[in-house]
């Protein structure tokens, strides 16, 4: 091979490295950014008002938590929680698969299933809009659950969203994380701060999961990068992965499909 074609090929190697290929099965994010710094960097773009980076602020409550069963998705009398859904025709066939296999992670291993939208009031349209979004539990009629194409068509974000989509709110939100996680407010800009407000949470009686696919990675909303969450008391536990659900997280959608409750 001549010096001038080795250098071609090198060329197109780095090329095809800088910029991976958006097909495929996307099961993760070829980057290397945690979860939560890859949906907060696709948000970038929305004009949605959002919570906690990719929760919609609520119109038809006034708060992250409600008092009654009108915002949980309801147990049918064969025991599943059925969840119709739409998906717009913007998405092509393999980011379909992907959008698939997340929904599919809940039916191998817990009781809901999500299932094409027939003529029901209430169900979830999935969209290619401007970030990784979804309302917090049920909210009634069409409820709009945004992936966009760029950014989010990944099995754990996906994952995540639709979590939010059950009700389930961020790891770090709970009301008892001040003796797990140390928020690092100096390294949080003031206009940001709100996103890291404990949550009046019912837990079920589990303990606090790192590895739930609903926390936050350790940068989120940093300021030059820093950390703005620390796991106490060994500040090296990982924390804010993409691979998909944790032990816990099933446990948690279990618990939430069996017995009266709406957000943990």
């Amino acid at each position: 091979m001549t010096a001038p074609a080795g250098l071609l090929l090198l060329l197109l190697l780095g090329l095809s490295q800088a910029h991976p290929l958006q097909e495929g099965s996307r099961e993760e994010n070829p980057d290397t950014v945690d979860i939560t710094t890859q949906i907060l960097m696709t948000n970038n773009g929305t004009n949605e008002i959002l919570l906690e980076g990719d929760m919609l602020v609520p119109r038809t409550r006034n708060a992250l938590k409600c008092y009654n069963q009108n915002c949980r998705w309801k147990k049918g009398s064969n025991g599943l929680v059925t969840i119709p859904y739409t998906i717009s025709s913007e998405f092509t066939s393999s980011e379909r698969q992907v959008i698939s296999q997340a929904m599919n992670a809940f039916r191998s291993t817990t009781c809901i299933r999500f299932v094409p939208r027939q003529n029901e009031n209430d169900y979830i349209s999935i969209e290619n809009l401007s970030g990784c979004y979804s309302s917090l539990g049920r909210v009634g009629g069409k409820q709009v659950l945004s992936l966009n194409r760029q950014g989010c068509i990944y099995q754990g974000i996906i994952q995540h969203e639709l979590n939010h989509g059950l009700g389930f709110q961020h790891e770090q939100s709970r009301s008892d994380r001040d003796s797990y996680v140390r928020i690092n407010w100096e390294n949080i800009a003031p206009q940001n701060a709100y996103n890291f407000n404990k949550e009046d949470t019912n837990n079920l009686n589990t303990p606090y999961d790192y590895s739930s696919i609903m926390h936050y990675g350790r940068t989120a909303f940093s300021i030059q990068g820093m950390d703005t969450i620390t796991p106490i008391p060994n500040p090296n536990v990982p924390i804010g992965q993409r691979n998909g659900f944790s032990q816990w997280d099933i446990t948690r959608i279990k618990l939430i499909s069996c017995y009266t409750i709406c957000y943990y």
